[in-house]
């Protein structure tokens, strides 16, 4: 079997954060498969064919690349950031656990990307520099009330908090609830961080507190990081640097 199937992470937006593996597997596929933005990403070239499908098919997406792998095509499946972070990786487990016996028998490798939310913590300083966890606010595929139960775990145990899909045209008003469930459960004065396209062109980076903090400043474009009780600001000429101790009290 000639065909093989790899789980690629573009990085958060610039060519500089792919890393060396993924270029090579690029440059080796016969067939690019992802959403359309993501695909194209990929300069076309001779012999390489490009998939690109609607952001809410990745299970189909899976399918589709798993089969063309079976068929000998060697395959890329591209996300952006890293393909293990609310990306295509699990999509491609989920569709194989359940598919074609045949596909468990192909050579299928995750190749790690530098995911939005350390690109966007790199770009401030360090304010995941101690214990984080990492939520996905959209509530296409689990319930707003388990989304609000982690959130308010979360700040009972002084994470500093990474958030993906904040906020989109279709539920604009669950970032403003999160932002209310952050205010009850850690107060006006914590650091929040909205990291915008970052490494890309349209970057944009905004340092405030909860307090001052509105929904309008996140899009599905924006990686949102909230710090924990001892996360610091770091005053400066120029930007200021936000990071987390190692240590906790």
């Amino acid at each position: 079997m000639s065909g093989w199937l790899k789980i690629v992470g573009l990085g958060p937006g610039s060519e500089a954060m792919i890393t060396p593996e993924v270029t090579a597997a690029l440059q080796d596929a016969t067939d690019v498969v992802g959403y359309v933005p993501y695909v194209n990403r990929v300069a076309p070239r001779a012999g390489l064919v490009r998939h690109g499908s609607d952001n809410r098919e990745e299970i189909r997406r899976a399918e589709h690349a798993l089969q063309l792998a079976l068929e000998g095509h060697r395959v890329v499946v591209v996300s952006s950031g890293d393909p293990g972070v609310f990306a295509m990786a699990a999509a491609v487990f989920e569709a194989l656990e359940g598919g074609d016996a045949q596909w468990r028998r192909l050579d299928i490798q995750v190749l790690p990307g530098i995911s939005a939310m350390l690109a966007a913590s790199a770009s401030v300083g360090a304010p995941l520099g101690h214990d984080f966890c990492c939520i996905n606010l959209s509530d296409n595929l689990k319930p707003w009330a388990l989304i609000e139960k982690r959130l308010r775990l979360a700040a009972e145990a002084d994470f500093a908090m990474a958030f993906y899909n904040p906020r989109s045209k279709a539920r604009p008003e669950g970032f403003a609830r999160t932002l209310e469930v952050l205010r009850e459960a850690c107060g006006s004065d914590r650091l929040i961080i909205f990291a915008r396209a970052v490494s890309s062109p349209e970057e944009s980076i905004h340092v405030t507190t909860l307090g001052e903090a509105t929904p309008e400043m996140a899009d599905m474009r924006t990686l949102v990081i909230v710090g924990s009780r001892q996360t610091r600001l770091i005053e400066r000429d120029g930007a200021p640097l936000v990071y987390t101790p190692r240590s906790a009290d």
